[in-house]
């Protein structure tokens, strides 16, 4: 169990739609970034089967230049990167490509279906909460 010591609200938001152009407004995207400004960290979870291991940064470098376009600040927020889905049969490689790309960050590994790797990203999500309560 995370115990926190929040005295106010924070924020969750779910971005699904935020898209190559949404900070032009293509989709909802408009919508979605306006959300993202009250947030105080941001966690990017990706399906690893997704993930084209010729281009494996896609997904993770468009979200981030919407961001950005959008608002500068939002891509210098605390970062979270996960892959998600670590309990398909066969989806190793495409982990351990994605993170041998992002190299610079530290990448998280769950499975929602299952719960690994869940306590882990909870306990990370508190220390950068209170981080930037400091």
């Amino acid at each position: 169990m995370v115990q926190t010591n929040w005295a106010e609200p924070f924020v969750v938001a779910d971005i699904p739609g935020l898209i190559k152009g949404a900070h032009q407004g293509t989709g909802l995207g408009i919508k979605f970034l306006r959300h993202i400004e009250r947030t105080r960290i941001l966690i990017h979870l990706i399906d690893v089967s997704s993930i084209d291991p010729d281009d494996p940064l896609q997904q993770y470098r468009t979200i981030n230049q919407e961001l950005g376009m959008y608002d500068e600040k939002l891509v210098q927020k605390p970062q979270i990167v996960v892959l998600n889905k670590l309990d398909l049969p066969g989806i190793r490689k495409a982990a351990e490509i994605f993170q041998s790309a992002l190299k610079d960050k530290k990448v998280l590994l769950i499975s929602a279906l299952t719960g690994q790797g869940l306590e882990q990203l909870k306990s990370q999500i508190v220390r950068l909460l209170d981080s930037n309560d400091e």
